[in-house]
């Protein structure tokens, strides 16, 4: 396995909002841009951004990479609009700015050679695993998402995820793909994988990394803790793991879950 390059430039970008699309009651997908070319980004990697207009927002919010459409120039971000900072994110339009500092954090180990790699989200948890698989496809390889949720509702962007790999889905309910969890789905008992993937509630991402151990196989996991700052300063993003307390904004986001104190 090779780990791609981390030590990107970090950039404070006022970027313009070319679309704001609500695919959903709750969540909302914003379509960046710039007037130059966008930094490179890695899958996996958050950008901060500055949420103006709201008076009880004062810290900048972590929001996932979702996808870079480089012939575009944009970025995608998918917000879910649950407090008021993130619902103010939703209210924006075309035309308007929003702060942003990126790319931070460290992304998912690319295979340096074609494997069978399986991606698990859950929630807004999907986000960073479709630039994954985007990257792992235009690399030859055909990933296999696994996306739960709640109810056929709370699915998203099953279309794009569709463009570059094999869409498997539960929901809890049962109204799209097998009923129950994702650990539960079909598709663990008849394949094997060579790689792990996943980003989600944490009881999912823990099921998920007691699969992969029992399965013998390399699984990372995306952590949505808590990041204000996404530099290391404020420590309110402090995981427990086998060596010691670390920062997700400068040590993950995404961690081989062997280091986890899971």
């Amino acid at each position: 396995m090779a780990i791609e390059e981390m030590n990107l430039k970090k950039h404070i970008s006022d970027l313009t909002v070319v679309a704001a699309e609500r695919i959903s009651e709750k969540y909302v997908l914003l379509r960046l841009t710039d007037e130059k070319p966008l930094p490179e980004m890695l899958p996996g990697q958050f950008v901060e951004v500055r949420v103006d207009g709201s008076p009880t927002t004062f810290l900048r919010r972590p929001i996932s990479v979702n996808f870079v459409d480089s012939e575009k120039n944009e970025l995608w971000l998918l917000v879910a609009t649950i407090g008021d900072g993130t619902r103010r994110l939703g209210q924006l339009q075309a035309g308007d700015k929003l702060n942003c500092v990126l790319p931070l954090g460290n992304g998912f180990t690319i295979p340096s050679e074609p494997k069978k790699v399986l991606l698990v989200g859950g929630g807004v948890g999907v986000a960073p695993l479709l630039y994954f698989g985007k990257r792992l496809n235009d690399l030859g390889m055909e990933p296999t998402f696994l996306l739960g949720a709640r109810s056929a509702s709370d699915l998203l962007l099953q279309d794009e995820f569709r463009k570059y790999g094999r869409l498997f889905v539960t929901t809890e309910d049962g109204t799209a793909g097998e009923r129950g969890f994702v650990t539960q789905h079909s598709v663990l008992q008849k394949e094997t994988f060579d790689q792990i993937s996943t980003c989600g509630p944490k009881p999912m991402m823990m099921a998920v990394a007691r699969f992969a151990h029992i399965a013998k196989v390399f699984c990372e996991a995306s952590l949505e803790n808590l990041m204000a700052c996404g530099l290391g300063a404020c420590l309110c993003c402090v995981e427990k793991t086998t060596e010691g307390n670390l920062c997700v904004c400068t040590e993950g986001p995404v961690f081989d879950v062997n280091r986890l104190m899971w």
